[in-house]
């Protein structure tokens, strides 16, 4: 009897260690680097070095469906100015940057129109990671902290627009991804999931290495 309960005790103690585990790679943290999928199209959330030929004319941000896609990938970051420690998760309701892996620009938005709807123009903007306000999001979710597995929404902290997409699509150069725009209203198209990508386990308190988790690059 007291063998089966000694036993009955390790496997439940186990599964707690299992459970703790399961919930540190769940969170969206500071350092990750990962995809955006728009929750109601299936598009990532790319750029590119090619910029807009109307509007602000700064680098274009666009959504493509190709998941294998090497410059669909983002880095999370504190806002200007702030530090965020790797690993830490991101809390909801945090004001943050992404800053576009290859070009090392930041998701960007202002008051110009965009190309093809004449809602909000979204791009990527700066210098080695450098920007201004402009490019602070505010995380817009409903637990405490960004889960990999819940949506979000990213408002816009200077304009109050939220990241989504119009639904339109570009010709040539870039024929077949989708425009991204600033909307103000929480609509259709501003639902974002991450994806594939390597996220930065949270530490902890006597950590003896950086650990991270990752899905298909």
């Amino acid at each position: 009897m007291l063998q089966t309960l000694l036993l009955m005790g390790l496997a439940l103690l186990s599964c707690l260690s299992c459970n703790n585990a399961a919930d540190k790679t769940n969170f969206v943290t500071c350092g990750s680097i990962l995809k955006l999928l728009n929750s109601d199209y299936a598009y990532r959330l790319h750029s590119h070095d090619v910029k807009y030929g109307s509007g602000s004319g700064q680098q274009s941000v666009t959504g493509v469906e190709q998941k294998e896609d090497v410059n669909s990938h983002w880095v999370v970051k504190a806002q200007t100015n702030k530090l965020c420690e790797r690993g830490e998760p991101i809390a909801c309701g945090s004001t943050i940057r992404l800053e576009h892996l290859t070009t090392k620009k930041n998701l960007h938005s202002h008051h110009f129109s965009s190309p093809l709807s004449g809602e909000q123009e979204v791009s990527a903007y700066g210098e080695a990671g450098l920007g201004d306000t402009g490019d602070h999001w505010e995380v817009v979710c409903s637990n405490d902290s960004w889960m990999r597995d819940a949506h979000v929404r990213f408002r816009h902290v200077d304009t109050g627009a939220y990241l989504g997409m119009s639904g339109r699509s570009y010709g040539r150069p870039i024929s077949g991804q989708m425009e991204i725009v600033g909307l103000h209203n929480p609509q259709h198209g501003t639902r974002w999931t991450p994806s594939e990508g390597l996220y930065i386990v949270p530490k902890e308190k006597e950590p003896t290495h950086e650990a991270s988790t990752h899905t298909e690059l």
